[in-house]
């Protein structure tokens, strides 16, 4: 007589949940966020709602002897109205370490932006499931990566046998940036570059990487001097250009505000500074960036850095000015901060690359080069001997 299968259902709980700060409770289940909600409520950005709430590097994590493993959720995704489409977001499975499988749910929520008056559309969607069967028989540990590039409501884990979750004992990484951090042009949430990284230095990964979001916020700053890390790097400046947000008089007394801050927390913790990759479109030349029409009008997003280069001479930020002002303030602080370092973000893009791994839309990496970047990331902050050296270091 065969033996029935089991059926569980398991809520998703902060145990399970991994590389996030903060769980929502909804009426269906839990959102996750990467920004506590008193810092939600003093951005007041509707750029920074959307990016904090994609769940860039979040993922579960559980051991069981399942076969059989559905998500249950419902996701949000963003279009950019006359933009041609992103592609859908996707979970990854890893098991035992290992990747198996790739999936994305059906259904969504979308949300329709006008790029002319920011205006948003809303069609709701159904919760859906994601299903991982066949897996490998026997006890496993399972990751259960989230889109990088989507917003998803989380109901509940079925499986064909219990789950349990797993304490992730690696050094934690909490890794601050922008849209490049957060993954934009990643083909899945385990190829962004820092989750390349971190899984190649053996860490567990806290992503702060935002969406045009990277602004020196002092919320942001509060927030990483409260959550736990071992290891800290922060990747500043291209939003401070695209965005055209402030002139290097400002720059200056907020990059030391941001990491006064965040050292009332980590005193003594490992902190990488890291300046832009290259950016052709604005080395030289001053924001604000904008979508290229002609791009547009042709069925491509593509950027363009649209401010005058004779106003730098004024204070106009551009990506050559902000590499010589964070390596000008990281030296400065260095004498009285032996745990800070800083790394020129060309050493893990630069001229040599742009032949090769061109950005497609002028200001993201491909797929191939989030790898690329990595890969570099791992060998220039966390081998032997570099600024991120691996190991807990208490404060």
């Amino acid at each position: 007589m065969p033996i029935p299968h089991r059926h569980c259902t398991t809520a998703v709980t902060d145990e399970l949940l991994h590389g996030v700060v903060e769980l929502e409770r909804t009426n269906s289940g839990v959102l996750p966020h990467r920004l506590p909600a008193w810092a939600r409520n003093q951005a007041d950005d509707p750029q920074l709602a959307m990016a904090e709430s994609q769940p860039s590097g979040a993922r579960l994590l559980f051991s069981t002897e399942a076969s059989r493993i559905e998500l249950r959720g419902r996701a949000t995704r963003f279009r950019h109205e006359g933009a041609p489409p992103r592609p859908d977001g996707v979970f990854d499975l890893l098991v035992d370490s290992h990747h198996t499988r790739r999936a994305g749910l059906d259904s969504a929520t979308v949300v329709g932006i006008d790029m002319a008056t920011g205006d948003r559309r809303i069609t709701p969607g159904e919760i859906g499931g994601v299903v991982f069967d066949d897996l490998p028989s026997g006890p496993k540990t399972v990751e259960l990566w989230l889109p990088h590039n989507e917003t998803v409501e989380l109901v509940e884990i079925r499986s064909d046998a219990s789950l349990q979750p797993v304490q992730d004992s690696r050094p934690v990484w909490l890794h601050h940036g922008s849209s490049i951090s957060h993954g934009s042009n990643a083909a899945h949430p385990t190829g962004t570059w820092p989750a390349v990284a971190a899984m190649r230095a053996d860490l567990n990964l806290l992503n702060l990487g935002f969406g045009g979001s990277a602004l020196l916020d002092p919320f942001v700053a509060r927030t990483i001097r409260d959550t736990p890390a071992d290891l800290i790097s922060l990747k500043l400046g291209i939003n401070l250009v695209n965005l055209d947000l402030m002139r290097q008089r400002a720059l200056t007394s907020a990059v030391h505000g941001f990491l006064d801050t965040i050292r009332e927390g980590h005193p003594r913790t490992p902190l990488l500074v890291v300046s832009p990759i290259l950016c052709p479109i604005h080395e030289h030349t001053p924001g604000p960036g904008a979508f290229d029409p002609e791009a547009l009008a042709r069925g491509h997003i593509k950027f363009q850095a649209t401010g005058d280069p004779g106003e730098v001479t004024a204070g106009k930020l551009t990506l050559t000015v902000i590499r010589e002002q964070l390596a000008r303030i990281v030296t400065q602080r260095a004498h009285d901060d032996p745990h800070l370092a800083y790394l020129d973000g060309r050493e893990l893009y630069g001229d040599s690359d742009t032949q090769e791994h061109p950005l497609p839309d002028a200001l993201h990496p491909d797929p191939a080069t989030h790898l690329l970047i990595g890969k570099r990331f791992a060998d220039l902050a966390f081998s032997q001997g570099s600024p991120l050296a691996t190991g807990r270091r208490p404060d």
